[in-house]
């Protein structure tokens, strides 16, 4: 049976804003960084483990260690194919799944990335970008996209 424990810690923490630490000291080299996040993955218990040069470690991580940084409208050519882009901590860009939105504690917006594999949390400024697209109806909100509405869940 695997305890905490049994994986020793990367001496890593990031922040809910998405900054990289180690050992208290804030980390600024974006390579090191982004091998890290390919790196990545969630384990059953929902710790976040780097595996790394056959090695693995636990990251300490304040909420998610995916952040959404930015939400941008991209108009589809035909009907029906616009989408939203969001652009991550982890420096690279993906279509918002709509459907994974959710609130969770303090009215903090996520959604799933990375094949929603991760939770992400969507910063205060990429959360205004989106709001243009939120629609409230009856007390309920959702995202309206392609005509369709998808609903903004509360996670509690």
């Amino acid at each position: 049976m695997t305890t905490e424990n049994d994986i020793p810690p990367c001496l890593i923490f990031i922040d809910k804003e998405g900054r990289w630490y180690h050992k208290g000291a804030e980390m600024i080299r974006r390579d090191f960084i982004q091998m890290f996040y390919q790196s990545m993955v969630l384990d059953p218990k929902g710790r976040y483990l780097i595996n790394w040069a056959g090695k693995t470690c636990r990251v300490e991580v304040e909420d998610t260690a995916f952040v959404v940084r930015r939400v941008s409208y991209e108009p589809g050519k035909a009907p029906d194919t616009s989408r939203l882009l969001i652009t991550l901590s982890d420096d690279t860009q993906e279509e918002l799944a709509p459907d994974t939105l959710y609130v969770g504690d303090a009215n903090v917006l996520y959604c799933k990335v990375k094949e929603k594999t991760f939770p992400a949390r969507i910063l205060r400024s990429a959360y205004y970008q989106l709001a243009e697209h939120v629609k409230e109806e009856e007390g309920a909100y959702f995202l309206r996209l392609n005509g369709r509405r998808y609903p903004i869940l509360n996670a509690g």
